[in-house]
């Protein structure tokens, strides 16, 4: 194993690190990425927010990937029920481990406590 190097960092360098690991400094660009990406689509923002959570399950993605997307999806008028469709419907296509590790996920970014042994 290696060990770390104290590497000299400027501090606009170092702020845009810690913005980027938090989110904070992408989000505008993040919106402004998503708008166009959705009025490219074609799709309506309810359905373009759900198929985006059904790419979330299919590649196994990160934890906080489901935090930002589910509160899109809610906020285009995406309902929990839907949510729970998208498993449902994604199951068969990308397997019930992904779709079964989705779902403590989208709790969470609903904002529901997991139950135990999860």
């Amino acid at each position: 194993m290696t060990v770390p190097v104290k590497a000299d960092v400027d501090p606009a360098t170092r702020d845009a690190l810690v913005g980027m690991s938090k989110g904070e400094q992408l989000l505008d660009e993040m919106v402004e990425l998503r708008t166009a990406e959705q009025d490219g689509s074609g799709l309506d923002a309810r359905t373009f927010s759900l198929v985006k959570i059904a790419a979330l399950i299919a590649v196994d993605a990160p934890p906080v990937s489901y935090l930002w997307q589910v509160a899109n999806a809610l906020d285009s008028g995406a309902t929990p029920r839907d949510l729970v469709g998208v498993l449902r419907a994604v199951a068969p296509q990308v397997g019930g481990p992904r779709a079964m590790a989705a779902a403590p996920e989208i709790m969470v970014a609903l904002g529901l406590e997991l139950p135990e042994g999860a």
